[in-house]
């Protein structure tokens, strides 16, 4: 995230130096600015998320958290009628997130990790 915040520091220093006005903030002018911004910020969280994966197979090897295997084995049956999306792991909150859809409707499941205790649902 650091990167980010001084990518934007130097953005925004460079700003100041055009005259001050920025060029009238021409959306054109500002539009490959804020493209750039949306690209820097999709690929901090595709790296946050690779880097949740591997947390949770070391926090697995370490025996510290379930394996994703036995948290859906125990998960799935209990949502019969929905179709399973997929998981996400959060490794600040020791938690997978299931992703399940019913109906044109999204629920999320919460599972601790470390238990395969449902936490949280939320539709």
């Amino acid at each position: 995230m650091n990167g980010l915040k001084a990518w934007h520091s130097d953005l925004v220093q460079w700003f100041r130096v055009i005259d001050g006005r920025i060029m009238k903030r021409s959306p054109v002018f500002l539009a490959p600015v804020a493209l750039a911004i949306t690209s820097l910020m999709a690929v901090s969280a595709a790296a946050q998320s690779r880097s949740d994966q591997g947390e949770a197979r070391k926090e697995m090897k370490a025996g510290n958290v379930l394996s994703l295997r036995e948290i859906e084995r125990r998960v799935l049956p209990r949502m019969k009628g929905s179709q399973y999306l997929g998981p996400a792991y959060d490794s600040t909150a020791r938690a997978y997130r299931l992703k399940f859809i019913r109906d044109g409707r999204v629920t999320f499941v919460d599972v601790d990790a470390a238990t395969g205790r449902i936490i949280n649902r939320s539709r």
